[in-house]
């Protein structure tokens, strides 16, 4: 297993996102102008990329939002989602971050919770699927 670090939109990380969140969820509007902006990672099992997310700078100061966790689905089970969720907040923590954020669909709470977040905020939606935000300090 290795875990890559991208500072570009690399092409493993939009292969795994096309996968996972518009091919299997449905979601359309799955790249925006915060991927150029953005870290990337990319999780690899014998050079095969294999689970992603990435994370940026947040409005407040040591505040970091991580978000677009995705596993490819032959890859599940494996606990890579929290693995490359742990590396983010590595390299958070490197940065200076203080605390990580994110925007979970509501299904994956229990994930996010087992991984230390807790729920701040009201649900909401997100291309009609529930969401929530979600908050971990990380010092």
């Amino acid at each position: 297993m290795d875990i890559k670090v991208y500072h570009t939109l690399h092409k493993d990380a939009v292969k795994i996102r096309k996968e996972v969140f518009m091919e299997e969820q449905g979601f359309h509007d799955e790249f925006d102008e915060t991927d150029g902006n953005a870290v990337h990672l990319v999780l690899y099992i014998d050079q095969i990329p294999a689970a992603t997310c990435r994370f940026f700078s947040g409005q407040t100061q040591g505040e970091y939002i991580v978000g677009r966790i995705a596993v490819r689905k032959e890859y599940r089970g494996h606990s890579l989602g929290s693995r490359v969720l742990a590396a983010a907040e590595s390299e958070i923590r490197m940065l200076g971050g203080r605390k990580g954020i994110l925007h979970a669909q509501q299904q994956a709470r229990p994930f996010y919770e087992k991984q230390g977040y807790s729920v701040y905020g009201e649900p909401d939606f997100d291309e009609d699927c529930p969401h929530i935000w979600m908050q971990k300090e990380l010092t």
